[in-house]
């Protein structure tokens, strides 16, 4: 072995926390012997736990989402947007354009293509109690709605404040990527002892099970892909398989960088996307869905306040609980991965531009999404397709169902499986590195070994929880893992309120000439940290090969 290697192993093992990354792998592999061995016995604790939480708790769920949003809306127009998430003058480190369609692919790309058709047809089936009624026009209607409401503002404004808390301690404060550094405005040093550790392992927990879900949901589509096609049948044994196949994909992607697959697999996952919507555009009812899509808009913008805060205390809260707080939950699980990750990818940006980009830009992709797919399945729906008899048999069938009223129909079901295979595999290896990152002390550059390891364990647990009950038990055990969460997000909050209370208001000085030739030498910071002065390709991780 070459002195190179040898010293690049000796520094990736020197940047493991032996506690957080000991513990979270020996819990994590326990709860896995728990699903194989004892199965049953895990779905039924499972079951039991979520509607004590659900009974308890789905009201904290709704008003702290809420809070999230209008968090983020007060920072991004307030005296504090113009601070940059980095040095003075520091320039962002991936295009927009790029930057948008990493935080799209991890934040949300397998849930959209399981649900974009699906939700709506359902909604629409079965509306909230005293909405409307069932399989009407106004149900219809309200179907886009909540759509809109679960999959656009809420969602990313939960990413946005985690994200920005930790760029901006991360990048600004000079700190790490630790969710509990974040919180040393509160806790002190403090943060470096048990206390933080735990808040670190809570955020690996939320992101092992968050990702376990969208990777259930990404087999699951896999498989009905399959059986439409060439008639290969539903079984856990064939979306087990599918998962330790594509494992192995997302490991060697998460190992090739930030830079490399991650990057390429999220912008090939947004033209694949684009080419879908696009043909479902022009081939469906184009018409009907820009009509519906600017009446569901309307409606959705106009009930926003309302839809945000209502608990279901004078009825319809099951369905709530069945929709609104598991989506809720579900963000919540994943705010540590898609903000530790967005927060990687925004160095340079200013507070004002990191919050309307993550918020906006997704939302609206959001939002176009739901209107075309979804748009297209309720126009079926309504017209004497029975989408909804094909979706009450598995949620991951509506979109399927939807393009089978549609031309080239084998052709598209390919497009989708290929789609949820890389989303799949783009979302996946992002949470590998992420957990990496969370185990190893913050490092921007764990090493391959944590992030092998990571990548199995969480494909593991997602075969657990499909074994152990399918569907159902992979969104128990999300709400479960998102619950404790909660309240790490809300402290999270206080610590970048009181942090960015202490900034000075005089506004960010100038960098000079000299000072910005200094960090493109890398002179004033870490080698995991670029300075304005140096192309992203120059940055070579510990889990990237050298050129």
């Amino acid at each position: 072995m070459s002195t190179a290697t040898t010293k690049k192993s000796t520094s990736a093992l020197a940047r493991v926390d032996p506690a957080v990354l000991y513990i979270s792998v020996t819990l994590a592999a326990l709860f896995v012997a728990w699903g194989v061995f004892f199965t049953d016995n895990l779905a039924s604790v499972a079951e039991t736990t979520l509607n004590r939480i659900i009974d308890s708790f789905g009201w904290l769920f709704i008003l702290t989402s809420s809070g999230f949003v209008l968090l983020a809306a007060v920072l991004a127009f307030s005296r504090f947007g113009s601070i940059r998430l980095g040095r003075d003058g520091e320039r962002p480190e991936f295009s927009t354009a790029s930057w948008v369609a990493m935080m799209f692919s991890a934040g949300m790309g397998i849930g959209l293509m399981f649900y974009g058709a699906s939700e709506p047809i359902m909604h629409m089936s079965s509306p909230p109690p005293g909405s409307a009624k069932a399989g009407s026009e106004d149900a219809a209607r309200l179907a886009l709605e909540y759509s809109y409401f679960h999959w656009a503002i809420h969602p990313w404004a939960m990413y946005a404040v985690a994200g920005l808390a930790l760029a901006y301690f991360g990048f600004r404060k000079s700190g790490n990527s630790l969710i509990s550094s974040a919180f040393r405005p509160l806790l002190g040093d403090l943060v470096d002892g048990p206390l933080g550790k735990s808040i670190d392992i809570l955020a690996i927990f939320a992101t092992l099970f968050g990702s376990a879900v969208s990777l259930g949901l990404g087999a699951l589509q896999v498989n009905r892909g399959l059986k439409e096609l060439w008639g290969v049948p539903d079984s856990t044994t064939l979306a087990v398989s599918i998962i330790a196949v594509l494992t192995v994909l997302f490991v060697l992607s998460a190992l090739s960088g930030v830079h490399r697959g991650i990057q390429w697999l999220s912008n090939g996952n947004m033209i694949l996307a684009a080419v879908l919507l696009l043909f479902v555009f022009v081939a469906g009812p184009t018409v009907f869905i820009l009509e519906s899509q600017t009446e569901a808009l309307g409606g959705y913008l106009a009930s926003l306040p309302k839809m945000s805060f209502t608990t279901g205390a004078f009825g319809g809260g099951e369905w709530l609980s069945d929709w609104t707080v598991f989506y809720w939950a579900w963000w919540i699980s994943w705010t540590p991965f898609v903000g530790t990750f967005i927060a990687r990818i925004s160095r340079g940006r200013t507070i004002r531009e990191f919050i309307v980009g993550v918020i906006i830009a997704p939302s609206l992709v959001s939002v176009v999404w739901f209107a075309i797919l979804g748009g297209t399945a309720l126009n079926q729906e309504m017209h004497g397709a029975d989408l909804a008899s094909a979706v009450a048999q598995g949620e991951e069938a509506g979109l399927f169902a939807t393009l089978q009223h549609l031309p080239w129909f084998s052709i598209t079901s390919v497009l989708v499986i290929v789609l949820v295979g890389l989303f799949f595999v783009s979302g996946a290896d992002a949470a590998s590195v992420v957990l990496g990152m969370l185990s190893c002390r913050g490092s921007m550059s764990p090493g391959r070994l944590v992030v092998i390891l990571w990548g199995a364990l969480t494909g593991l647990v997602a075969a657990v929880l499909l074994m152990a009950g399918g569907l159902e038990a992979v969104k128990q055990v999300a709400i479960i893992a998102a619950f404790p969460f909660l309240f790490v997000m809300v402290g999270l909050c206080v610590s970048l309120v009181k942090a960015l209370r202490a900034e000075p208001t005089e506004g960010p000085k100038p960098v000079r000439a000299q000072e910005s030739a200094a960090d493109a030498d890398g002179d004033s910071e870490p080698e995991s940290r670029p300075g304005p002065g140096v192309r992203p390709s120059e940055v070579v991780s510990d889990s990237q090969p050298a050129g």
